[in-house]
Parts: structure tokens; sequence; C-alpha cells
């Protein structure tokens, strides 16, 4: 196709061209006047439309290869791309170098609101099928994605469903693994005054058949320096809010004590720890439970897990 021209005017174009024939060989989504042939692909009966696979190929940003969702972009030779690459592109078309100008490809997007496709995580467990502009909502929050690794003291690109991430934890991390719904635990850091990279996941617990984390981390709270220690359930947060669980900490005749509900591992331990959703103990009380010359912290985390009824 002979290059039409640039397109430098600021108002939004709409392009309503015909969708008869595709050039689906290539990936590019080149639009032809040309009236549908008695041979054109159909899909659903309706004569005229393509195939699912095919417009599913349309609909596949050449840039980011990700699904488009309106506004879907288009140059003056009628290749398309998403809204988000259209800037990173810097304007100008990644198939045929033209200015993309603001052109719309709306006979795209009416195609687009036709289909009904599968979740992407159907082989993972999830065989609903959503139109196409509900597919992306879905998957955000469809019940079968994967859980991202819940390890705290690095950043771990791991994920997967839950027995992958245990074993993950187990023989990557090195996490101890203890079986039981109570627990008895001691941090012991050296050097106290420094809170900097003292992030710790201690254990991962088995109990009442699931499994449950364990964090204790030292940030700044403010401008003071604080620990924390909080319980983060290895599943979803609609499962988390069927259990409890309670901490202690203390000593020469003072304790601290609370009790909650596990975050899931959706939310991200730095989410859980910025929320403060946990069991809080300022330093000076932590250097105090501690005993001694307090230059050392010697904390003894106690608790333990129930189910509610």
């Amino acid at each position: 196709m002979a290059p039409i021209g640039r397109i430098c005017k600021e108002d939004i174009l709409e392009s309503q061209s015909s969708f008869a024939k595709y050039d689906i060989s290539t990936g590019s989504a080149e639009i032809k006047s040309a009236p549908p042939s008695k041979g054109t692909i159909t899909n659903g009966g309706k004569p005229g439309m393509p195939s699912t696979s095919g417009v599913h190929e349309l609909l596949e940003c050449p840039v980011c290869m990700s699904s488009m969702f309106p506004p879907i972009h288009q140059c003056p030779n009628g290749h398309t791309l998403c809204s988000n690459c259209k800037a990173r592109v810097h304007n100008c078309c990644p198939t045929c170098r033209y200015e993309l100008g603001n052109i719309r490809c709306l006979a795209l997007e009416k195609v687009a609101e036709s289909l009904e496709l599968p979740c992407r995580y159907q082989s993972l467990g999830c065989h609903d099928i959503f139109p196409y502009y509900s597919k992306l909502k879905h998957e955000q929050h469809c019940r079968f994605r994967p859980y991202d690794c819940p390890y705290a003291g690095s950043e771990c690109s791991v994920s997967g469903d839950i027995p992958l991430l245990v074993s993950h934890l187990k023989d990557d991390h090195k996490v101890d693994m203890h079986d039981g719904c109570t627990f008895n635990h001691r941090y012991v850091k050296s050097n106290p005054q420094e809170v900097e990279n003292a992030t710790w996941m201690l254990t991962v617990f088995n109990c009442f058949g699931r499994q449950f984390c364990l964090h204790f981390e030292a940030f700044q709270l403010g401008m003071a320096p604080v620990y924390m220690a909080f319980l983060r359930f290895m599943g979803d947060d609609d499962e988390a809010k069927k259990f409890c669980y309670s901490l202690e900490v203390g000593a020469n005749g003072r304790k601290l004590t609370w009790q909650g509900v596990p975050r899931s591992i959706r939310d991200s331990h730095r989410k859980v720890r910025d929320s403060q959703d946990g069991l809080i103990i300022q330093r000076n009380m932590a250097l105090f439970f501690s005993g001694g010359d307090r230059q050392e912290l010697k904390l003894r985390v106690t608790g333990r897990i129930w189910k509610e009824q």
C-alpha cells in the first residue's frame, strides 16, 4: 500500500474502515476495502467475520505483544498498536515508520467487542469464558493466577502455585519449615543500631493443612527504628480470613501482644509492613526486652494460629 502521508493534526481522527479482509499471515492490521468473498472464514456463523484466532492475532500489539484495548491507534497505512506503546515509539509507526498522528482504529475496537475468549490461566484451572474487554479485568483477580514468591529478603521473580512456592522457599531460599500451630522463636542481631538490610522471613508453618509465613523485619517508621512481626497466609484473602493468629513478646515482667487475621500473600510483605498490620516493637522496648547491656537484640516471639469456627 502506498503511503497516504503524514498526519499532524492534534484532533482525534476516527478510522471506520471496513474489516472485510485481513493480512493475517504477517500479523499486521492492514485494512482493505474489498467486500467479503464467499470463502471468507466465519466466526459463529456470521459471514464476513474472521476467525477468533485470526482476530486475536490482529489484536496483538506488534511492539509489546500484549492484547490491545481501547484506544487502539493506527498509522495512515493501517498498522495498529496499543496506546501504551504509542508513546514508547515516539509517535512513529514501528512497521512503516510513518508518523502515527491520532488516528483511532474504531473498526478493530468494534470487532473486539464481539469476541469471547478463555482466561489466560486456563491451563491452571480457570475454564471461564469472557468478553474480550472483560477478560483483562478478570485476569487481574482470577483465583487461579500464580502467586509471587513471598520471600521478603530479596527481589525474587519466581511465581507459581502454592506447592511450587513451598518447595522453592525450602530449596532456594533455605527457609525453615515447621509443622504445628504454635511457635516460639528467638531473634538475635549483634548490632541492633542498624535497621538497613535487616529483613527476615524465618519460618513457614504447616498448620491445618495450609501454609503460613512468619515475617520479622526491622525498618524506620517515620524517624523511629522499629521491629515488626506478622503472619501471611499462602492462599487467597477469602481463605486467609478463616484463620486468626496471636503474637507475644516480652521479658522482665512486661509483654506486648498482638491478635489479628493473617494477610494473603497476594499482598506483598512491604504492603503489609507499611500498613502496620502486625506486632510492632519500638527499638528501645526491644532492647529492654533483650536485657543485658542493650548491645545485642535478643527477642523471643511466641504465637499460635487457630481456625475461626
